[in-house]
């Protein structure tokens, strides 16, 4: 995790590699770049990272706990990029992500709770790649928790905007989507920042 002296409300995001910045300096990974942004906004916020590589979405349910011991205004569940990756049956992704935003209520009753969309790749077939996205769209309806754009919009399969491995952001991608996740996270900020008062 990043601690940043920004005060105000503290945001977790527990994510993958992607939000881990894998392959990036620590300080061009997309959370680090929209903590930049919202401090020369004067949007006072405190943004940690806790992103593990490989990660799957059952992996995030059992860390859970202990990523989420200190109290958190909002938690961000950047999760299953990698069940995609490895073709697990997108039911099975959704249920564990219904299971974790469950698990963080409990953990944490008072924080609210963004999911932010993950994508299939194309080479697992359209019905799969269709399943999966509506796997996000089910989770979110069911627990109530709000669903943010696909964390690699406009960056997926761009070669230009990806590492050589070609699924992880560049500097130039990671700009982008910080700029997609700060898009959605600042009106959320701004929620938790009036309650955190």
């Amino acid at each position: 995790m990043r601690e940043t002296g920004s005060g105000g409300p503290r945001v977790v995001v527990l994510g993958t590699s992607l939000t881990a910045g894998l392959g990036l300096d620590p300080d061009s990974a997309w959370p680090a770049l929209v903590q930049r942004t919202a401090d020369s906004l004067g949007v006072r916020v405190q943004i940690d990272a806790a992103g593990l590589s490989g990660e799957t979405s059952a992996g995030a349910l059992r860390r859970a706990e202990w990523v989420l011991r200190e109290p958190a205004d909002l938690i961000v569940l950047e999760v299953g990029a990698n069940d995609g990756l490895r073709g697990v049956d997108p039911d099975t992704t959704r249920e564990t992500l219904v299971a974790l935003v469950e698990k963080v209520q409990i953990a944490q009753p008072s924080a609210r709770i963004a999911l932010v969309q993950m994508e299939a790749p194309p080479n697992l077939g359209a019905s799969y790649t269709t399943s999966f996205r509506v796997a996000y769209t089910e989770a979110a309806r069911r627990t109530g928790v709000p669903l943010l754009p696909f964390l690699l919009e406009g960056v997926a399969g761009e070669r230009a905007l990806n590492q050589a491995d070609g699924i992880h952001p560049n500097e130039a991608g990671s700009k982008l989507v910080a700029a997609t996740m700060w898009r959605a996270l600042a009106p959320l900020i701004a929620e938790v920042g009036v309650q955190s008062r």
